[in-house]
């Protein structure tokens, strides 16, 4: 008897106890943890979108007489290393690893912004449906990148602050004792500087005497060679 009594004191004491823990907190951590992971993932799914675009748009300006070949090779480079990042779920908590991945998608965009800068020079490009369609496409996820970015980054806000502020700040040194810090995404030394463009020498056939050499869809470009000095 004494036995079943101690149970009954023990439920009444969680039916009394619980609400009183909700109120103070202690599952916001995890309610807002899981936010923060929610908004990480449309991150991710945004750069990868942006990956997949990739190849059909570099595919479809070797197809034209363009004679720039450093820009697309700096861009198809920069996807291999943005996608070649290794993401984990820890990878929120990690500074260096989240370094990694925001430098290497960081460096994505740079390129994708020269490559854009480059056709604009070529008005073949600008009047192809393919690429146009392409470029809108590439644009749109760009946009898109920076809405889940800011998500994301308003979330973690709203996560980190509630692990270090009263009372929440108690269940995160107790019951919530191994949940961390998440990363936040912040401008890269390079994004404070708009990408620039030499157009000179890009094509051959603007220069005295050159002429453009035609180029096979799917092939690399050639190198745009000067025209010999007068």
């Amino acid at each position: 008897m004494p036995r079943l009594n101690s149970r009954f004191a023990a439920i009444a004491a969680v039916a009394v106890l619980a609400p009183a823990a909700t109120g103070c907190g202690v599952n916001a951590i995890p309610t807002q943890e899981e936010a923060a992971k929610a908004r990480w993932a449309d991150v991710q799914s945004q750069y990868q979108r942006r990956a997949d675009l990739i190849p059909n748009l570099v595919a479809t300006v070797q197809g034209a007489a363009i004679q720039e070949r450093t820009t697309l090779t700096q861009v198809v480079e920069a996807r291999a290393r943005a996608t070649g990042v290794t993401v984990t779920p820890e990878t929120v908590n990690d500074p260096a690893a989240f370094q990694r991945y925001q430098a290497a998608q960081g460096e994505l965009s740079q390129a994708l912004s020269r490559l854009l800068m480059v056709v604009e020079n070529y008005p073949t490009l600008q009047s192809n449906q393919n690429f146009l369609v392409l470029q809108t496409q590439i644009e749109g996820t760009e946009n898109r990148i920076g809405i889940a970015r800011r998500d994301y980054n308003e979330a973690v806000q709203s996560y980190n602050t509630t692990l270090r502020t009263f009372p929440t700040v108690l269940w995160a040194k107790t019951i919530h004792g191994g949940s961390r810090p998440m990363q936040l995404f912040a401008a890269t030394e390079s994004a404070q500087t708009a990408p620039t463009v030499n157009f000179d020498g890009l094509n051959p056939a603007t220069q005295p005497g050159g002429t453009a050499a035609p180029v096979t869809p799917g092939s690399t470009p050639p190198v745009a060679t000067p025209a010999p000095a007068q």
